[in-house]
């Protein structure tokens, strides 16, 4: 009997014993049953995220890294499993990047919400939230360090096309042509500059042209307004322009006139040429026509 109390003692204490190594074991590694668990989607490297790495909400540690794994679907992926405090309060515009840990390198995920209404991000264990992970300010940095090198190196890369012994020489050329037109330039200036100092005396002449130019337009109104008076030149030519065309209009009547007498000093003449003594005895009479006394037809003279 005392052996077998012996052995229920031992086998008592190896059970108590187990299972406060399990409590003290779940104490250290913070794993608790009040977490919840979220996946972190990062297109991004994580450089120095580790398993068991620290997860902070705005600067307070909230829970761990559980995992760390590439997406089966798409190797460019990462997923990232995270088990936060169940009371954290998470919402839909919830996101996550990478801190680092001083010079050492070690980083942690630091997690953030661009804030406002919005719902609360719920998770299940078979079909876990998904939060962007975003890159970080270094990593931002470091991308536009590389892109900015790169465009550097594209740069000095033409500079050294466009700087190759034939442009330099050509370039040499432009420097010299251009010292000779500046050259040709000043001589042109100083040519300038005497007719320049004249340029205030031209100036005034001009205004005087101009001064005198407007008093012939004034003398030239006021010899216009005269003669559209009423009584003036324009009307006196007017009267003499209708005064002509009646003189011409008579002169055309007695034109006319001469012409008719003209045809029958012709009718005159004519009769005269064909019956000259019916100038002493007068004109002939005409001979019978037909049916009067004394016609005779032509076939019986």
């Amino acid at each position: 009997m005392e052996n077998r109390a012996h052995a229920l003692a031992a086998g008592l204490f190896v059970i108590l014993l187990t299972a406060a190594v399990a409590v003290a074991a779940m104490w250290f590694s913070g794993d608790t049953m009040t977490r919840d668990k979220y996946l972190l989607v990062s297109e991004f490297p994580v450089t120095g995220l580790n398993s068991q790495a620290t997860v902070r909400y705005r600067g307070v540690t909230v829970g761990k890294v559980e995992n760390i794994r590439l997406d089966p679907q798409d190797p460019h992926t990462i997923l990232i499993r995270i088990a936060v405090d169940r009371d954290l309060p998470l919402t839909k515009n919830a996101y996550a990047q990478l801190g680092y840990q001083g010079l050492t390198g070690l980083a942690y995920v630091q997690l953030n919400d661009e804030g406002g209404e919005a719902e609360r991000l719920e998770t299940d264990g078979d079909d876990l939230a998904q939060i962007p992970l975003r890159p970080s300010t270094l990593d931002s940095i470091t991308n536009s360090g590389q892109r900015l090198l790169s465009n550097a190196n594209g740069l000095v890369e033409r500079l050294n096309v466009l700087l190759n012994d034939q442009n330099r020489t050509r370039f040499e050329h432009i420097l010299e042509n251009t010292e000779s037109v500046t050259g040709r330039l000043r001589g042109v200036v100083s040519q300038l500059e005497p007719g320049l100092k004249t340029l205030p005396e031209l100036a005034a002449d001009a205004s005087s042209v101009l001064q005198h130019t407007d008093q012939l337009v004034l003398d030239l109104n006021q010899i216009t307004a005269k003669l559209n008076q009423q009584g003036g030149t324009i009307d006196s030519f007017a009267q003499t322009a209708g005064e002509l065309t009646a003189t011409m209009h008579k002169l055309r009547e007695a034109t006319e006139g001469i012409k008719r007498n003209s045809r029958s000093v012709d009718r005159v003449l004519l009769q005269l040429e064909e019956q000259p003594r019916s100038l002493l005895f007068g004109r002939l009479p005409p001979p019978p026509g037909p049916g009067e006394d004394g016609f005779a037809p032509p076939g019986e003279n």
